[in-house]
């Protein structure tokens, strides 16, 4: 079966190792069952798959993760009241 697939990555060989991962996990494709044609780096405007359309907002926002520091060893407990906030308001 031919297939089209888009994936966003900084690198193609990022790109053809998510291919093979996604197509081992949906399809239980083995690597060597698989035949890649070609690859290529595509503009924003070529893009055709719906996940990686939604990448190309230019307000896209993430949450700013800040890390927690770590508590000392006798002030830890197994159980707190309520979970930490890792994020920035």
């Amino acid at each position: 079966h031919n297939m089209y697939k888009e994936f966003r990555d900084v690198t193609i060989n990022g790109a053809v190792s998510q291919m093979y991962s996604e197509m081992a996990g949906r399809h239980r494709a083995h690597p060597n069952t698989i035949q890649i044609i070609n690859t290529a780096t595509l503009k924003a405007a070529e893009c055709k798959r719906e996940h990686i359309l939604e990448m190309h907002d230019s307000k896209l926002k993430y949450p700013v993760i800040r890390k927690m520091p770590l508590v000392s060893k006798k002030l830890r407990t197994t159980f707190t009241a309520k979970r930490p906030t890792t994020f920035a308001r």
